[in-house]
């Protein structure tokens, strides 16, 4: 407890990120630190698992040490630990996991596992003061896409998911195709602001009626298909027109499954969650669309978009509050059911 508030400090560590932050009251954040593994796994064109497990073992105390310093609390003012337990890469999750659990048991603190997903809806919760549940929810980001009816701040009923890749994934294997090199989201969002994204015709697949599940390979496939038969047949190939129709095409789909699923289960708030929460195309498209339909709209500032300890902390909090705390025989999952977490 500091000042009469009490204190989470939380540890995310389920891909590249090293993150450690803390905050107060669940929604005031006191410091979110972040070392990013960017540079290094960008010599590869995507996250290698064992090189992000071992940044993150070299990382973690010097982070959690600047998260302290950044905050004004020391270890005797933290009242909860809150960690990701997953899912995520197990390596890099085993990590956060050891490292919280060591922090709880040298200090006497209560633990709580988060599920990852909940920690990203969970960021809106700092962004806006005033959002509460119930809403819907899209998550998108490099390894999930998904729609969730949040019922509570612990209670989620996800309503579609992606049967092939994520939408950050699908952006990242066409950003090689197109040789923008990694992370593909970023840099498929500025490139496509160059280009037209009517100048060629993508699928949108919306899979059968009534389904709110994704499905992004046959998009990604078109992409390659048209690169490889524009080259073989020497036709210059203009890499925004594709960005931006690729974009397009995906965008499409994503705003008119949440857009429906929204109406058709009466809710009057739309939460965006996740690493491609952050895309320019992806904002101004829902914000159009809700502004149309009389439904607010939610997306945290970029920062609280990509992996992060703030938002598992202010999820750890409420888990916290509804649940009480684990004990030392919690462990890290590569996959975790959000709606039994």
């Amino acid at each position: 407890m500091k000042d009469g508030k009490h204190i989470t400090l939380a540890i995310e560590s389920s891909c590249d990120e090293t993150s450690v932050a803390l905050v107060a009251d669940g929604r005031e954040v006191l410091s979110n630190i972040i070392s990013s593994q960017i540079d290094i796994h960008t010599l590869y064109g995507g996250v290698v698992p064992e090189i992000a497990s071992r940044h993150h073992l070299t990382n973690i105390n010097a982070v959690t040490d600047e998260a302290f310093a950044a905050a004004g609390v020391t270890p005797e003012e933290v009242d909860l630990i809150g960690v990701t337990k997953g899912p995520g890469l197990i390596g890099a999750l085993l990590i956060g996991v050891a490292t919280a659990k060591a922090y709880a048991l040298a200090w006497n603190k209560p633990l709580v596992g988060v599920h990852h997903i909940k920690g990203h809806i969970s960021a809106n919760y700092i962004q806006a003061p005033d959002l509460e549940p119930p809403f819907m929810s899209l998550v998108v980001s490099g390894g999930h896409t998904s729609v969730i009816d949040v019922k509570g701040y612990n209670e989620f009923k996800v309503l579609g998911h992606t049967r092939d890749d994520a939408v950050g994934e699908a952006y990242d294997k066409v950003a090689r195709v197109l040789g923008l090199g990694y992370p593909g989201g970023p840099k498929i969002d500025k490139i496509a602001k160059e280009g037209n994204p009517e100048a060629v015709t993508f699928k949108r697949v919306m899979l059968e009626d009534g389904t709110l599940d994704f499905s992004f390979s046959g998009t990604k496939t078109g992409v390659m298909n048209y690169v490889h038969n524009e080259q073989q047949a020497g036709r210059e190939i203009s890499v925004p027109d594709v960005a931006a129709s690729f974009q397009q095409a995906v965008l499409d789909t994503v705003v008119a499954k949440v857009m429906s699923a929204t109406e058709a289960y009466g809710e009057d708030k739309i939460v965006v969650a996740g690493g491609v929460a952050a895309n320019s195309k992806l904002r101004e498209m829902l914000k159009d669309a809700c502004a149309k339909k009389g439904i607010r709209l939610y997306i945290p500032a970029p920062i609280l978009c990509t992996d992060n300890a703030a938002m598992i902390g202010c999820a750890a909090y409420y888990q916290y509050q509804e649940r009480g705390a684990d004990d030392m025989f919690l462990d890290a999952f590569a996959n975790l059911d959000l709606e039994n977490s």
